[in-house]
This record gives structure tokens, sequence and C-alpha cells, in this order.
């Protein structure tokens, strides 16, 4: 793309960029555990309060866009953010930084439900997989940047530095958002299915609430929520002029099969963000600073996976492209379970940044084949699909992979061995279990028909 071609994604670029700089959270987890006297598993509520409230809402948030303007939407969830983001610095306790974050999720909703379609309606067609490989590659370099700025941030302000540094960005990409082009009049507005989107945010909601919750009473109680809110948007979608989502698109071959792979290869990949950083403090022992430096190693990784992925894509297709990003995770997951209490910084680096590559490469194939599967007009529910299905990986995994760990920890030194030889089992158990799942990922597209 050219310069002029990338000045015009800027708006879009600053604007979605922060929600992935919201990776500068996970630096500052040790010091949000220490400042409100949390147990460490509760730190789990600080992502799941996020990503479960934005995940729950993208669909019916990129329906929005669709039929009252992308622009229009994003520039809400900007102002909206800014806020949100204020009330977190601000929470005097930890209830009500969860609180907040519930709000910062809508925000996240309401601009990133609406960036990619944004970004792939801003130029011809034929420059679709480029424009996507833009925004992408953005994307994924604010997550880098994230770590990076959270370790300074944490040492310079505390944990409330990852919260305060978004607010003038959310309020200067507000500002740029006002060049963004209009959605074109069309001659009748579509109707919203509003009853639809409350039953498909029930089902995600509970959904995910069911699993984090599980084996609690309150799981099958959420569990029975969930099934009978899917059942009702099921038969809603059935009946509706124009639904939240055409459900006929999950039965093209290898569509829904594509969509389960993303959910697992980011359920896989989120690991390295969850439990990696008590890996590189509790036993590395670095910093808050060269934490973040660490952490962007797989961030970084990213960016370049999705610059490779725009041309990666025209020459030799998305499904050869997600497979071999879906490899090169489970590569990088493998060699992240290696770490012992020795290892050197640079094999640290280098396996994350394989991780990080294989997952940039995933994610970009994956949202050219998404959209270039729905309709133009349904730009706004494609890119939020896409970011549906990585929640549900990035919520599950917050929630098993946290329960795996602490249960797997309490069993070894149950079992007479030392605390930091107990948490190294049992973190190598977490990642050998998220390579495995990783590589699940290609016998699910190998066995499915071509998307």
């Amino acid at each position: 793309m050219t310069p002029r071609d990338l000045v015009r994604l800027l708006p879009i670029f600053l604007g979605t960029a922060i929600v992935p700089l919201d990776s500068s959270v996970n630096v500052a987890f040790p010091a949000i555990v220490v400042a409100f006297g949390l147990e460490v598993a509760a730190i789990q509520w600080i992502p799941i309060c996020y990503v479960l409230t934005y995940g729950s809402l993208m669909l019916a948030v990129g329906r929005i866009g669709d039929i009252f303007g992308h622009a229009r939407v994003f520039r809400i969830g900007l102002a909206w953010s800014a806020v949100a983001l204020a009330l977190c610095a601000l929470a005097p306790t930890y209830g009500a930084l969860l609180g907040a974050r519930v709000l910062q999720g809508i925000g996240a909703a309401l601009a990133i439900g609406c960036g990619p379609a944004l970004a792939a309606n801003l130029f011809p067609e034929g420059m679709r997989v480029k424009a996507l490989a833009a925004y992408a590659t953005g994307f994924a370099a604010a997550q880098a940047s994230g770590p990076l700025l959270g370790g300074v941030l944490v040492q310079a302000m505390d944990w409330q530095g990852v919260y305060w540094f978004r607010v003038p960005l959310a309020l200067a990409a507000l500002w740029l958002a006002r060049g963004l082009p209009a959605a074109p009049v069309a001659k009748a507005r579509e109707p919203f299915d509003a009853a639809g989107a409350v039953l498909l945010t029930t089902t995600v909601a509970t959904a995910l609430l069911a699993v984090n919750r599980a084996p609690a009473p309150v799981a099958l109680l959420l569990a029975v929520i969930a099934v009978g809110s899917l059942a009702g948007f099921l038969w809603r979608s059935g009946r509706a002029a124009r639904p939240i989502i055409d459900l006929g698109l999950f039965r093209r071959p290898g569509f829904a099969a594509l969509n389960l792979a993303n959910a697992m290869v980011n359920f896989a990949a989120f690991a390295v963000m969850l439990v990696g950083p008590f890996y590189l403090v509790r036993v590395a022992g670095l910093s808050a600073l060269a934490l973040g430096v660490m952490l962007a190693a797989s961030h970084g990784g990213a960016v370049l996976g999705a610059s490779l992925g725009g041309w990666a894509v025209p020459r030799f297709g998305a499904r050869d492209v997600v497979l071999t990003g879906a490899a090169l995770t489970a590569a990088g997951l493998l060699g992240v379970a290696t770490w012992g209490a020795t290892t050197p910084l640079p094999i640290l680096m280098g396996t994350l940044a394989v991780q990080g590559i294989g997952t940039g490469l995933f994610t970009l194939a994956y949202t050219d084949a998404v959209t270039a599967t729905m309709r133009r007009e349904d730009r706004g529910v494609a890119g939020s699909l896409t970011t549906l299905t990585r929640t549900l990986g990035v919520v599950a995994a917050a929630s098993l992979l946290t329960l795996l760990l602490g249960v797997r920890e309490a069993a070894f030194v149950a079992g007479g061995a030392a605390p930091t030889a107990a948490f190294l089992a049992a973190y190598r158990e977490v990642f050998l279990v998220a390579a495995a799942l990783a590589l699940l990922v290609l016998l699910v597209l190998r066995l499915r028909p071509r998307a």
C-alpha cells in the first residue's frame, strides 16, 4: 500500500489500537494482585470481564454497523472507551475495576466491531487482502507495543498507567475519525433483529461463564441458560427478515471448521499472555520492563506474520497459509513448554517469536477467508465474527488454563515438590496442552472440505 493509503487508514489504526494495547494489562497482573491483595487465580477476571463483554456483543455490533454506518458506531465506541479507561484507572477496589472492565468491553466492541469493515471498504475490492493485511499488521503492532509500554508504565505509574495512557489515544482517534466517509445512503434501511441480538448475547455470555465456573453447580444452570438461549436464537434467526448472521454460511464446506480452528488457535496462543508473565517474573526474575520486552517478542512475531500473510495469501491461498500458521503456532508453544529455570533469554524470545509469527499468519488468512465468504454489505458482521471466535478461545483459555495451572501446581506441591519445581512442572503441562490443541487444528482443517 502507498503512504497515502496508510494515512487514510490512520484513524482506524489509532482507534482500534486501544483494544490490542490491552496487552499492556498482562504486564500489570502481578502488580494488580499485590495492590488488591488477591490470589493469583482471581486475576483471571481481569481478562474475562473485558473480553467476555465485547465478545458477546460483537456480532450484534457488527450488524448495527452494517445498518447504521460503521464510522458512526466506531466514533461512539471511541468516546465510550475514553470514559471507561479513565474509570478503570480510578477504580478504588477490585470490584470497581472489574465493573469498569465491563464498560471497557462495551467500548471495545463498538470500536473493533467495525474496524475490519472500515478498512476493507475504504478501498476497491481488489485491494481487500492488502487492506486487511495492513489492518492486521497495525493491530498486531499495537499488541506488540502493549507489553513494552506496560513495563514502562507499571514502573513509572503503577498498574493504573496501563489504562491512563489510552485515554488520549481514544480522544485523538475520535477527532481524526471525523474524516471517515459516511455510509452510503440506502434506499431502504435493513431491519435490526433486536430479539436475535439479545438471545445471541445471552448465549455467548452464559456459555463462557459456564466454562469459567465449572465444576461449580452454578455452571450447570449457566449451561442450561446458554442452550436455551441458543435454541431461541436459532429459531429466531430462521424467521427474521434479516438475522444477525446468516446461519446458512455455516453449512458451506469448511466454514464452520475454519471458525472453530480460530477459536482453538487463540485458546492455545493466549497461554503465552496468561501464564507466561508468571514464569518470567517468578522463575526468570525479570523486572516489569524486561517482562514487557520479552512478551513483545510474541506480538512482534505476529506483526511479521500478518505482513507475510498479506504477501502469501494471494500467492498460495488462504487455506495453505492457515495451516502453516497453525503449525508454527504449535511449534512455538512446544518450545515455550521446554523453558526451565536456566533457559537463556534469546531462546525465550525466539520461541515466543515463532509462536507469534504463526498466529499472525493464521489470523490474516482466516480473516480474509471469512470476509471473502460473506456479502460486502455484511462486512461488519464478518469482522465481528472473526473477533468473536477469537474471544471464545481467549475466555476459555483464561478460565481453563488458569484452573489447570492451579490444580496441577497444588498437586505437585502435595507430592513433595519444591514451590519453584511445582510451578515449572505445572507450567510445562499447560503449554503442552496448548501446543497439542494448535496441532489438532491441522487435523480439523485437513478433515474438512475447502472453504
